[in-house]
């Protein structure tokens, strides 16, 4: 056989495409020439597959043999075409099954040594490979774990390229090697923080359980010591756990970013990204292959940004398009990526630098335009898309503490559980479960209540007060509202819940 066949996966943030890796053995100068649109790190594949294997005793034609990866105009990045390539090269010359080659995708990168390598992106490569009607996969030792979450495909876990050939019915009688190891992961806890540690503070619970049960973006100002960082580090604990789709999505950019995956957690994640963060940091960026950033990787979950006043204007402007689409699109010179950004926003942030503005007691020693340009930083914009706006305030006393009987996390998300029933069995044929998905549109037109439910708000926008996308969201948290208080219709005092979540509070 002078042309062989096989497949591997061509990855663009969560969505893989398979590619075709064709080997041809022509009668010519001996060369190893790869083409299809690679890059360097690709271009240099040919060096690790001839010494991985010479080294594994499967010598390559001593004549010129062509890779071509096909669709040629995908364009295709990083070593993880290693072992595809080396299989369809040996394919030329050493007897293997042909069939059992072409039906199969490769997965992982080459060592000199014949021994496969973990790569980043195992677990969408193999998602898209089950979509493409793939059912085999060959991926190393280390990637094992993560690519059998994917239900319906066959994996073959190898350690070196001379098990890949065994496997594919060829001989080869290289000894065994030692496999090479995935990096070590720190134990992930996912046990929920207890939101009755949060004490004299019961209007930001409330308030933080609206948050939840309906998907809602929540803005936290006050000064230090009120609460804020606890509060938000509480939120995941109290939503739902991640249904299949949602555990398999955040599982796969945390393998694109590098991490080790060994099973799908429950458990929406939390990002909290350090106020001196970049703009790529936030959004993802990287030189060649697009890494995802703190937005994606807390896509189904919380991106807390702790205080919000010190990051700078620019990176926080960037979350605006992401609030609003639900993805993140990321480009760089010829390279994109597109990421999930379906995260719940939490920002806590002081009233001034010095945090005593406004304080009871407190004594604030900041100048007129250095508050000013600390508020700023927080554009009009982005407060449009905030949901709800708490202002919280010190606990005085100890006695406050106590008069009111805390929250457990339990009892916090059994009722966020069944308002998000409720909502989901009134959105049950439209394709949105939560509320704060249901687009303006909808909410204005279809599902919408009596008028003098929502004259406020009609007084409000004609008065120029609040802008439609404001209109809209007060809409969905009076929603939300009505959920928790077991209310099929919309009433007059869930808007004014509403109003005074997002607006009464800043007075």
């Amino acid at each position: 056989m002078t042309v062989a066949r096989t497949w591997a996966i061509a990855l663009s943030g969560l969505r893989g495409d398979l590619v075709e890796v064709e080997a041809d053995v022509s009668p010519q100068m001996p060369e190893f020439a790869i083409i299809g649109l690679a890059d360097k790190a690709l271009g240099e594949a040919g060096r690790r597959v001839r010494n991985a294997c010479a080294n594994r005793g499967l010598d390559l034609p001593k004549r010129r043999v062509t890779v071509n990866l096909s669709p040629a105009s995908l364009p295709k990045r990083g070593s993880g075409f290693d072992v595809a390539i080396a299989v369809a090269a040996l394919a030329t010359s050493v007897r293997m099954d042909a069939d059992h080659v072409a039906q199969t995708v490769h997965l992982g990168e080459l060592g000199l040594d014949g021994r496969l390598r973990p790569v980043p992106g195992v677990l969408p490569a193999v998602v898209a490979a089950h979509r493409g009607g793939v059912r085999r996969v060959v991926v190393p030792v280390a990637n094992a774990a993560e690519a059998r979450l994917v239900e319906g495909i066959e994996v073959f876990a190898a350690v070196c390229l001379a098990e890949v050939v065994r496997w594919h019915g060829g001989s080869c009688d290289a000894p065994d090697l030692a496999p090479v190891d995935a990096p070590t992961a720190a134990a992930a806890d996912d046990a929920p923080l207890e939101l009755a540690d949060v004490v004299g503070q019961s209007e930001a619970v409330d308030a933080l359980v609206v948050a939840a049960a309906g998907g809602h973006h929540i803005l936290m100002s006050g000064p230090p010591g009120a609460g804020k960082t606890m509060l938000a580090r509480r939120l995941p604990g109290i939503l739902p756990p991640l249904d299949d789709e949602a555990a398999l999505s955040v599982a796969s950019v945390r393998s694109l970013a590098g991490e080790t995956v060994t099973r799908l957690s429950r458990t929406p994640p939390f990002e909290s990204p350090h106020h001196g963060a970049t703009a790529a940091a936030l959004i993802g960026g990287g030189s060649g292959i697009v890494r995802p950033g703190a937005i994606a990787r807390a896509s189904e979950g919380v991106l807390f940004l702790d205080e919000g006043g010190e990051f700078s204007a620019a990176v926080l402007d960037a979350l605006r398009q992401p609030l609003e689409s639900g993805v993140i699109q990321v480009h760089r010179s010829g390279v994109s990526a597109t990421y999930p950004a379906r995260f719940q926003l939490v920002i806590a942030t002081n009233p001034c630098p010095c945090g005593q503005y406004g304080v009871a007691g407190g004594s604030c020693e900041c100048a007129p335009q250095a508050i000013r340009r600390y508020t700023r930083r927080l554009s009009g914009p982005l407060l449009d898309r905030i949901d709800i706006d708490l202002r919280l305030q010190r606990v005085s006393s100890a006695r406050q503490a106590k008069d009111v009987q805390p929250t457990s996390t339990a009892q916090a998300r059994e009722v966020v559980a069944s308002a998000r029933a409720r909502a989901a069995h009134r959105w049950a044929q439209t394709p949105w479960r939560r509320n704060a998905d249901v687009p303006g549109t909808w909410l204005r037109g279809p599902a919408a209540p009596a008028a003098d439910v929502l004259r406020p708000l009609d007084t409000a926008l004609r008065r120029g007060a609040l802008t439609l996308r404001g209109y809209d969201r007060l809409v969905r948290v009076a929603w939300t509202v009505a959920d928790l208080a077991g209310h099929d219709d919309l009433r007059a005092d869930d808007v004014g819940r509403a109003l005074f979540l997002r607006q009464g509070s800043r007075t």
